[in-house]
């Protein structure tokens, strides 16, 4: 993989915690990191990981490739996390583990990191990327792509039911993601599994007139699951103020929600977002 873009990712090494070592060791450690985390910055000069065909015009002709961290115990609950524009489940997952020094792990919940379908993605030019659904362009204050978004939520509800098929009840399941992640993340649970345990979106955000706000608006359920939001100050790809609009909005509308600032943080990840994320996680799917 080629860093084209490698000053963008420079001044953000300082979030990468590698431990005493050699000058050369450092390196090669961030490095790593870098090839892990190609992070989403949709359309700004980035690498972009391919995985063989674009998105098939038929959803259950879709299968995603998975990245499974299994439990140490006794598996009695799942997670689903949804990488960001143009990565990968296996990149999601180094790149959580070049954060901690560790697998992002637990006694009794499943980890899975699915990889986006390869298709056409507009912000890019049409050019192949790996994303969960398409944009007319990177803006909250436009139209979403709803034929994209709705054939994804219907291959990503496959996986939830291939968990409740192997004894996981939908309670026990959270669903979020980064970036344009946590926004699939967000459909995908409020509009059709409001069943599930809870949803975190971490740098992500909902165009003004999303589907979402329309369908809560309908009611149709006495319960919602809780919504845990992370954001960047300074994020400058997505707008901090675009997050604290999304969480807002859906606040009135009947979400529980919870909202980090970050200070001083990029459109990234850090240590103190990702302990409050397994915290978080805890507390919503507590060991049985």
């Amino acid at each position: 993989m080629q860093f084209s873009a490698a000053k963008q990712f420079t001044p953000n090494l300082r979030f990468w915690s590698t431990g005493p070592s050699s000058a050369h060791a450092q390196t090669h450690s961030n490095l790593v990191c870098l090839r892990a985390r190609s992070r989403d910055v949709e359309g700004r000069g980035r690498a972009i990981w391919f995985l063989g065909s674009a998105m098939a015009a038929s959803p259950g002709l879709v299968h995603l490739q998975r990245c499974v961290v299994s439990p140490a115990g006794r598996h009695s609950a799942s997670l689903i996390f949804l990488h960001g524009s143009g990565h990968s489940g296996e990149g999601m997952k180094e790149w959580i583990r070049c954060i901690l020094n560790q697998d992002l792990t637990f006694q009794h919940i499943k980890i899975i990191y699915p990889t986006a379908p390869s298709r056409p993605y507009t912000p890019l030019k049409g050019a192949f990327s790996n994303v969960w659904f398409d944009r007319f362009k990177i803006s909250n204050d436009c139209p979403e792509h709803l034929e994209s978004i709705d054939q994804m939520c219907q291959v990503l509800s496959e996986l939830i039911d291939d968990e409740v098929k192997n004894g996981i009840q939908k309670s026990r399941i959270l669903i979020g993601g980064f970036s344009m992640g946590g926004c699939m993340a967000m459909h995908l649970a409020y509009r059709n599994h409001r069943d599930v345990a809870g949803v975190f979106a971490l740098s992500s955000f909902l165009n003004k007139d999303s589907v979402v706000y329309k369908g809560l608006q309908q009611g149709g359920s006495s319960t919602l699951p809780e919504l845990l939001q992370c954001h960047g100050t300074v994020d400058e790809l997505v707008l901090h103020s675009w997050g604290e609009e999304t969480n807002s909005k859906l606040k009135s509308l009947g979400v529980s929600t919870v909202f980090h600032s970050l200070p001083n943080l990029y459109h990234d990840l850090n240590r103190t977002e990702l302990e409050r994320l397994k915290s978080w996680i805890l507390t919503k799917l507590p060991e049985e």
